[in-house]
């Protein structure tokens, strides 16, 4: 290993410390960040200085490491003030772990040779192709949702494995994916990010240039359903399915959170034809029951999250069912934060058409609602885990149980 990690990283006391320093300047500078459609420069500067960006990579590259569990309270705290400083720190962190832990030692020494300190951005869902050759893969295509692509030094990159034919290469649960990482130069923006919500994340689509490949070595390139880990506790061990889990569903508990409470700013001093909002029975209601599933849904995602973390600390894998619930925790938060948001924009009777930080919650919830990962088919697959009907000895990918849906 040619790393030289001399610096004692930071806690997650101090990382949440430091995180919450931040809050002001991220929450003063949204509305420029939604205006540039991603965030600011100085930002950027800032998460990355405070270590944020890398609070779960792995200590073997000079990373924190701290617990998914530590790291999902500081990244909840990060989305509360503004959802997409929170998908960047969800992507960076997301994205670099796993290139951390799973490309062989010779791409980390290049990777981290100047340190722990880099920013990486793409999408890992295949939309692209990748064909072999000696010493490595010919990359080309061109990708969607590249969050946070705007400030990344690397990308990190899905594509279908093909032959010298074009034809895909199929492996035991479909079509062979590979995850390729290139420096930012190799590809250029579409700079069509223009869309509902989360418009500050800069998730532009991405191409190699048209009729062209990169080259990619072996060294930066792992399997998409990787289990075992090259380095690192065994955090590194949930894979591509669990770092992406813990991602977004941090994001569901900040935005959450927010939108219930930019809807209290708006009714309790609110009168209107019909008197005081806030003493609305219905209201009073209809606002405690949406506290209460989102508190529930809250205490469901820390308690299987902090499951998770006490099992992989102890040194051990976790069980399929304990990916299961996390997969579960996925899919489920969004289902409740969609319906919260959804009456707190009817509640609030115009105040969110307006462009106010509710309104611009409301948009981000609805747009994370949109990721693949949402998909029916992840709770299709938890219910059958649940049932005890796949092989139990079978690992969770990004989108299923590898059991060939048995």
């Amino acid at each position: 290993m040619n790393i030289n990690v001399t610096a004692e990283p930071p806690t997650a006391t101090e990382l949440m410390a430091r995180a919450e320093a931040l809050l002001p300047l991220i929450e003063a500078q949204s509305a420029e960040a939604e205006r540039l459609g991603h965030l600011t420069d100085e930002v950027v500067r800032e998460l990355r200085k405070a270590g944020l960006f890398t609070m779960l990579y792995p200590r073997v590259v000079g990373g924190p490491e701290i617990s998914h569990f530590d790291a999902m309270l500081i990244h909840e705290k990060i989305t509360y003030a503004h959802a997409s400083a929170g998908w960047y720190v969800g992507v960076n962190n997301m994205e670099g772990t796993t290139m951390a832990v799973y490309i062989d030692q010779a791409g980390v020494d290049h990777v981290f040779a100047k340190g722990v300190d880099i920013t990486i951005a793409g999408n890992g869902v295949p939309r692209g192709f990748a064909r072999k050759t000696d010493g490595g893969y010919m990359i080309w295509g061109q990708w969607a949702y590249g969050s946070g692509i705007q400030h990344a030094d690397w990308i990190h990159t899905g594509a279908f494995l093909v032959d010298e034919a074009g034809e895909m290469i199929m492996g035991p649960g479909g079509p062979k994916v590979i995850i390729a990482h290139h420096p930012r130069e190799t590809i250029e923006l579409k700079g069509n990010w223009d869309v509902l919500g989360l418009r500050a994340t800069g998730s532009f689509d991405y191409a190699v240039k048209e009729g062209t490949e990169i080259f990619v070595p072996d060294e930066m390139v792992y399997d998409f359903d990787i289990e075992a880990p090259l380095r690192g506790s065994h955090q590194g061990t949930i894979g591509l399915a669990g770092f992406s889990a813990w991602a977004h569903t941090s994001f569901a508990l900040g935005t959450g959170r927010r939108i219930l409470d930019e809807l209290i700013k708006v009714i309790v001093p609110r009168r209107d034809a019909f008197g005081p909002s806030a003493q609305s029975a219905s209201f009073r209601f209809q606002f405690a029951q949406n506290e209460a599933k989102f508190r529930a849904m809250r205490a469901l995602v820390l308690e299987t999250w902090k499951g998770a973390s006490d099992t992989l600390e102890a040194g051990q894998p976790l069980s399929q069912h304990q990916m299961t619930m996390i997969k579960l925790c996925l899919r489920y938060s969004h289902d409740v934060i969609s319906d919260i948001a959804t009456f707190a924009h009817r509640a609030a009777r115009g105040a969110s058409l307006h462009n106010t930080v509710m309104q611009r919650v409301y948009r981000d919830i609805h747009a994370g609602t949109q990721h693949i990962l949402m998909s029916d088919q992840i709770f299709e697959e938890c219910g059958r885990a649940l049932m005890g009907t796949t092989d139990p000895n079978a690992p969770w990918t990004v989108f299923g149980v590898a059991d060939g849906g048995k």
